[in-house]
Protein backbone atom coordinates (compact mmCIF):
# COMPACT_ATOMS: atom_id res chain seq x y z
CA UNK A 1 0.00 0.00 0.00
CA UNK A 2 1.36 3.44 -0.89
CA UNK A 3 1.66 5.52 2.21
CA UNK A 4 -0.57 8.68 2.86
CA UNK A 5 1.58 11.47 1.34
CA UNK A 6 2.49 14.39 3.59
CA UNK A 7 0.67 17.85 2.21
CA UNK A 8 1.34 19.86 4.66
CA UNK A 9 3.08 23.33 3.75
CA UNK A 10 3.93 27.07 5.34
CA UNK A 11 3.02 30.29 4.64
CA UNK A 12 5.32 31.87 6.12
CA UNK A 13 4.07 31.49 10.08
CA UNK A 14 0.57 30.27 8.50
CA UNK A 15 0.52 26.40 8.85
CA UNK A 16 -2.15 24.81 6.00
CA UNK A 17 -2.65 20.90 5.74
CA UNK A 18 -2.42 21.29 2.82
CA UNK A 19 -1.58 24.11 -1.00
CA UNK A 20 -5.11 24.37 -2.04
CA UNK A 21 -6.48 27.12 -1.42
CA UNK A 22 -9.82 29.10 -3.16
CA UNK A 23 -8.71 32.23 -4.56
CA UNK A 24 -10.37 35.79 -3.67
CA UNK A 25 -13.38 37.07 -6.23
CA UNK A 26 -14.21 33.69 -6.75
CA UNK A 27 -15.34 31.54 -4.02
CA UNK A 28 -17.97 34.43 -2.78
CA UNK A 29 -17.84 35.91 0.72
CA UNK A 30 -18.52 32.99 2.69
CA UNK A 31 -19.89 29.25 2.41
CA UNK A 32 -21.18 29.38 -1.12
CA UNK A 33 -19.01 26.83 -2.35
CA UNK A 34 -19.89 24.38 0.36
CA UNK A 35 -22.91 22.69 -1.49
CA UNK A 36 -19.78 21.13 -4.04
CA UNK A 37 -16.98 20.26 -1.64
CA UNK A 38 -16.11 20.43 2.00
CA UNK A 39 -14.61 23.50 2.52
CA UNK A 40 -13.00 22.37 5.81
CA UNK A 41 -10.84 20.30 3.73
CA UNK A 42 -8.88 22.66 1.86
CA UNK A 43 -5.79 24.44 2.71
CA UNK A 44 -7.93 27.47 2.99
CA UNK A 45 -10.95 29.60 2.42
CA UNK A 46 -10.19 33.19 0.52
CA UNK A 47 -12.85 35.06 0.42
CA UNK A 48 -14.03 37.68 -1.87
CA UNK A 49 -11.92 41.53 -1.30
CA UNK A 50 -13.37 43.52 1.61
CA UNK A 51 -13.64 47.06 2.38
CA UNK A 52 -14.41 48.94 5.28
CA UNK A 53 -17.58 49.10 4.27
CA UNK A 54 -20.09 48.38 1.68
CA UNK A 55 -19.22 49.07 -2.02
CA UNK A 56 -21.63 48.32 -5.31
CA UNK A 57 -18.88 47.44 -7.64
CA UNK A 58 -18.84 48.35 -11.36
CA UNK A 59 -22.07 49.01 -13.17
CA UNK A 60 -23.03 46.00 -15.87
CA UNK A 61 -21.79 44.62 -17.74
CA UNK A 62 -19.16 43.19 -15.49
CA UNK A 63 -18.12 39.16 -16.99
CA UNK A 64 -17.36 38.08 -20.51
CA UNK A 65 -15.97 34.85 -21.30
CA UNK A 66 -12.72 34.97 -23.34
CA UNK A 67 -10.49 32.87 -25.46
CA UNK A 68 -8.90 30.38 -22.40
CA UNK A 69 -10.34 32.60 -19.55
CA UNK A 70 -12.93 35.06 -18.87
CA UNK A 71 -12.44 38.79 -18.32
CA UNK A 72 -14.26 40.45 -14.69
CA UNK A 73 -14.83 43.76 -13.97
CA UNK A 74 -16.75 43.42 -10.71
CA UNK A 75 -15.60 46.35 -9.18
CA UNK A 76 -14.99 44.69 -6.01
CA UNK A 77 -18.67 44.77 -5.04
CA UNK A 78 -19.13 43.73 -0.96
CA UNK A 79 -21.09 43.75 1.98
CA UNK A 80 -18.11 45.60 4.41
CA UNK A 81 -15.83 43.78 7.03
CA UNK A 82 -18.45 44.54 9.54
CA UNK A 83 -21.23 42.99 7.77
CA UNK A 84 -18.70 39.92 6.76
CA UNK A 85 -17.99 39.31 10.64
CA UNK A 86 -21.83 39.06 11.49
CA UNK A 87 -23.33 37.20 8.20
CA UNK A 88 -20.65 35.38 6.45
CA UNK A 89 -17.47 34.78 9.21
CA UNK A 90 -19.54 32.86 11.75
CA UNK A 91 -21.36 30.16 9.02
CA UNK A 92 -17.59 29.56 7.70
CA UNK A 93 -16.46 28.70 10.94
CA UNK A 94 -19.44 26.42 11.95
CA UNK A 95 -17.91 24.13 8.30
CA UNK A 96 -14.37 24.40 10.45
CA UNK A 97 -13.17 26.09 7.50
CA UNK A 98 -9.78 27.76 7.71
CA UNK A 99 -10.06 31.31 6.27
CA UNK A 100 -8.00 34.06 4.94
CA UNK A 101 -9.39 37.33 4.78
CA UNK A 102 -8.79 39.82 1.97
CA UNK A 103 -8.89 43.56 2.06
CA UNK A 104 -8.72 46.54 -0.01
CA UNK A 105 -8.94 50.70 0.04
CA UNK A 106 -8.44 53.29 -2.41
CA UNK A 107 -6.58 55.44 0.15
CA UNK A 108 -4.23 54.24 2.73
CA UNK A 109 -6.23 55.02 5.45
CA UNK A 110 -8.80 52.79 3.70
CA UNK A 111 -6.78 49.58 3.80
CA UNK A 112 -5.86 50.91 7.43
CA UNK A 113 -9.47 51.15 8.40
CA UNK A 114 -10.31 47.58 7.36
CA UNK A 115 -7.49 46.03 8.66
CA UNK A 116 -8.03 47.23 12.08
CA UNK A 117 -11.85 45.78 11.58
CA UNK A 118 -10.47 42.41 11.34
CA UNK A 119 -8.94 42.54 14.45
CA UNK A 120 -12.33 41.63 15.97
CA UNK A 121 -12.25 38.28 13.81
CA UNK A 122 -11.09 34.89 15.78
CA UNK A 123 -8.84 32.60 15.26
CA UNK A 124 -11.11 31.05 12.38
CA UNK A 125 -8.81 34.06 10.37
CA UNK A 126 -5.30 32.74 9.83
CA UNK A 127 -4.21 35.37 7.70
CA UNK A 128 -5.09 39.01 5.65
CA UNK A 129 -4.46 38.94 2.22
CA UNK A 130 -4.47 42.49 1.05
CA UNK A 131 -5.52 43.48 -2.40
CA UNK A 132 -3.36 46.20 -3.85
CA UNK A 133 -4.38 46.11 -7.26
CA UNK A 134 -6.44 49.17 -6.66
CA UNK A 135 -6.16 53.02 -7.42
CA UNK A 136 -4.61 55.54 -4.80
CA UNK A 137 -7.57 58.13 -4.84
CA UNK A 138 -4.58 60.18 -2.75
CA UNK A 139 -2.18 60.10 -5.53
CA UNK A 140 -3.60 60.33 -9.26
CA UNK A 141 -5.65 56.55 -9.33
CA UNK A 142 -1.82 55.18 -9.83
CA UNK A 143 -2.62 51.90 -8.44
CA UNK A 144 -0.73 50.52 -4.96
CA UNK A 145 0.52 47.80 -6.55
CA UNK A 146 2.57 49.37 -8.97
CA UNK A 147 4.58 51.43 -7.05
CA UNK A 148 6.75 50.60 -4.48
CA UNK A 149 6.48 52.96 -1.57
CA UNK A 150 2.46 53.24 -2.10
CA UNK A 151 2.62 49.18 -1.85
CA UNK A 152 4.51 49.44 1.27
CA UNK A 153 3.20 52.19 2.70
CA UNK A 154 -0.23 50.28 2.25
CA UNK A 155 1.21 47.08 4.01
CA UNK A 156 2.56 49.08 7.19
CA UNK A 157 -1.08 50.64 7.47
CA UNK A 158 -2.74 47.59 7.90
CA UNK A 159 -0.61 46.09 11.01
CA UNK A 160 -3.81 46.16 13.01
CA UNK A 161 -5.61 43.56 11.51
CA UNK A 162 -3.43 41.27 14.31
CA UNK A 163 -2.36 38.57 11.45
CA UNK A 164 -0.15 37.79 8.73
CA UNK A 165 -0.29 39.12 5.95
CA UNK A 166 0.00 38.71 2.35
CA UNK A 167 0.03 41.18 -0.21
CA UNK A 168 -1.80 40.40 -3.37
CA UNK A 169 0.27 41.63 -6.45
CA UNK A 170 0.03 42.82 -10.00
CA UNK A 171 1.79 40.89 -12.72
CA UNK A 172 0.61 44.54 -15.15
CA UNK A 173 4.29 46.01 -14.21
CA UNK A 174 7.51 45.58 -14.77
CA UNK A 175 8.53 46.30 -11.09
CA UNK A 176 7.16 43.10 -9.70
CA UNK A 177 10.39 41.74 -8.31
CA UNK A 178 10.90 45.45 -6.58
CA UNK A 179 7.17 45.64 -5.41
CA UNK A 180 7.77 42.28 -3.63
CA UNK A 181 10.66 43.08 -1.89
CA UNK A 182 9.46 46.26 -0.35
CA UNK A 183 6.03 44.99 0.83
CA UNK A 184 7.81 42.08 2.29
CA UNK A 185 10.35 45.12 4.14
CA UNK A 186 7.01 46.85 5.10
CA UNK A 187 5.70 43.49 6.90
CA UNK A 188 3.75 41.11 4.48
CA UNK A 189 5.02 37.93 5.86
CA UNK A 190 3.82 36.68 2.01
CA UNK A 191 3.03 37.65 -1.28
CA UNK A 192 0.39 36.03 -3.71
CA UNK A 193 1.35 35.97 -7.22
CA UNK A 194 -0.63 37.33 -9.31
CA UNK A 195 -3.90 39.56 -9.62
CA UNK A 196 -5.63 39.62 -12.86
CA UNK A 197 -3.72 40.81 -15.94
CA UNK A 198 -5.52 43.90 -17.59
CA UNK A 199 -7.66 43.20 -20.61
CA UNK A 200 -10.92 44.80 -21.77
CA UNK A 201 -13.37 43.04 -24.53
CA UNK A 202 -15.40 45.44 -27.54
CA UNK A 203 -18.53 45.77 -27.53
CA UNK A 204 -19.60 44.62 -31.09
CA UNK A 205 -23.36 46.34 -31.01
CA UNK A 206 -22.67 49.56 -29.03
CA UNK A 207 -18.77 49.87 -30.04
CA UNK A 208 -16.37 50.85 -26.99
CA UNK A 209 -15.95 48.66 -24.52
CA UNK A 210 -18.41 46.15 -23.12
CA UNK A 211 -17.90 46.29 -19.80
CA UNK A 212 -19.55 49.06 -17.80
CA UNK A 213 -16.61 49.95 -15.90
CA UNK A 214 -14.64 50.21 -18.84
CA UNK A 215 -12.01 47.86 -18.66
CA UNK A 216 -11.60 44.43 -16.08
CA UNK A 217 -8.99 41.74 -15.86
CA UNK A 218 -8.27 38.45 -17.65
CA UNK A 219 -7.79 34.99 -15.51
CA UNK A 220 -8.05 31.44 -15.90
CA UNK A 221 -5.80 29.38 -17.73
CA UNK A 222 -5.01 31.95 -20.57
CA UNK A 223 -2.63 34.17 -17.67
CA UNK A 224 -0.80 30.75 -16.67
CA UNK A 225 2.19 31.24 -18.30
CA UNK A 226 2.34 35.00 -16.65
CA UNK A 227 1.98 33.89 -13.09
CA UNK A 228 4.42 30.99 -13.39
CA UNK A 229 6.89 33.66 -14.89
CA UNK A 230 6.01 36.08 -11.75
CA UNK A 231 6.51 33.33 -8.99
CA UNK A 232 9.75 32.06 -10.87
CA UNK A 233 11.08 35.53 -10.95
CA UNK A 234 10.22 36.44 -7.11
CA UNK A 235 11.19 33.39 -5.90
CA UNK A 236 14.25 33.73 -7.60
CA UNK A 237 15.09 37.95 -6.20
CA UNK A 238 14.02 36.87 -3.36
CA UNK A 239 14.12 33.03 -2.02
CA UNK A 240 13.23 33.60 1.82
CA UNK A 241 9.83 35.32 1.02
CA UNK A 242 6.82 32.89 0.91
CA UNK A 243 4.83 33.04 -2.74
CA UNK A 244 0.92 31.85 -2.89
CA UNK A 245 0.68 30.98 -6.34
CA UNK A 246 -2.80 31.69 -8.44
CA UNK A 247 -3.35 32.16 -11.78
CA UNK A 248 -5.10 29.62 -14.46
CA UNK A 249 -4.67 26.91 -11.73
CA UNK A 250 -7.45 24.20 -13.06
CA UNK A 251 -5.63 20.83 -12.53
CA UNK A 252 -2.60 18.98 -10.97
CA UNK A 253 -0.14 19.97 -13.50
CA UNK A 254 -0.89 23.79 -13.22
CA UNK A 255 -1.08 23.18 -9.45
CA UNK A 256 2.51 21.82 -9.73
CA UNK A 257 3.81 24.06 -11.88
CA UNK A 258 3.80 27.50 -9.23
CA UNK A 259 5.06 25.15 -6.71
CA UNK A 260 7.84 24.39 -8.95
CA UNK A 261 8.18 27.82 -9.75
CA UNK A 262 8.56 28.52 -6.06
CA UNK A 263 5.53 29.16 -4.68
CA UNK A 264 4.12 27.36 -1.08
CA UNK A 265 0.55 27.37 -1.79
CA UNK A 266 -1.71 27.92 -4.65
CA UNK A 267 -5.12 29.11 -5.24
CA UNK A 268 -7.84 27.78 -7.40
CA UNK A 269 -10.28 31.05 -8.99
CA UNK A 270 -11.50 30.84 -12.39
CA UNK A 271 -12.05 27.01 -12.49
CA UNK A 272 -14.82 27.21 -10.34
CA UNK A 273 -16.86 29.12 -12.93
CA UNK A 274 -16.79 25.61 -15.02
CA UNK A 275 -16.35 23.67 -11.76
CA UNK A 276 -17.50 24.84 -8.58
CA UNK A 277 -15.83 21.44 -6.85
CA UNK A 278 -12.16 22.62 -8.81
CA UNK A 279 -10.34 23.61 -5.53
CA UNK A 280 -11.24 19.78 -3.93
CA UNK A 281 -10.55 18.41 -7.34
CA UNK A 282 -7.17 19.89 -7.45
CA UNK A 283 -6.50 18.60 -4.31
CA UNK A 284 -7.38 14.90 -5.33
CA UNK A 285 -5.42 15.10 -8.43
CA UNK A 286 -2.00 16.31 -6.23
CA UNK A 287 -2.84 14.07 -3.47
CA UNK A 288 -3.17 11.28 -6.51
CA UNK A 289 0.02 12.72 -8.34
CA UNK A 290 2.15 12.06 -4.88
CA UNK A 291 0.91 8.32 -4.46
CA UNK A 292 1.74 8.00 -8.05
CA UNK A 293 5.17 9.29 -8.22
CA UNK A 294 5.89 8.41 -4.72
CA UNK A 295 6.59 11.78 -3.27
CA UNK A 296 6.45 11.56 0.35
CA UNK A 297 6.48 15.23 1.24
CA UNK A 298 5.12 17.59 -1.20
CA UNK A 299 6.93 20.31 0.05
CA UNK A 300 10.00 18.81 -1.67
CA UNK A 301 8.61 20.27 -4.95
CA UNK A 302 8.71 23.96 -3.96
CA UNK A 303 11.23 25.95 -5.58
CA UNK A 304 12.40 23.14 -7.96
CA UNK A 305 12.75 24.77 -11.36
CA UNK A 306 15.47 26.64 -9.28
CA UNK A 307 17.96 23.61 -9.00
Amino acid sequence: MTAVPDLTTTVGSVTLPNPVMTASGTAGHGTELAAYQDLSGLGAVVVKSLAAGPWAGNPPPRIREAPAGMVNSIGLQGPGVPAWLAEDLPALEALGARVVASIWGRTVDQYAEAAALLAEAGDTVVAVEVNLSCPNLDGGSHLFAHDAPLAAEAIAATAACGRPRWAKLSPNTPDLVAIAGAVAEAGAEAVTLVNTVQATLPDDERGGPRFGGGGGGLSGPAIHPVAIRCVYAVRAAHPDLPIVGVGGVTDAATALDLLAAGASAVQVGTATFAHPGAPSRVLDQVETWCRRTRTPHLRELIGSMHE
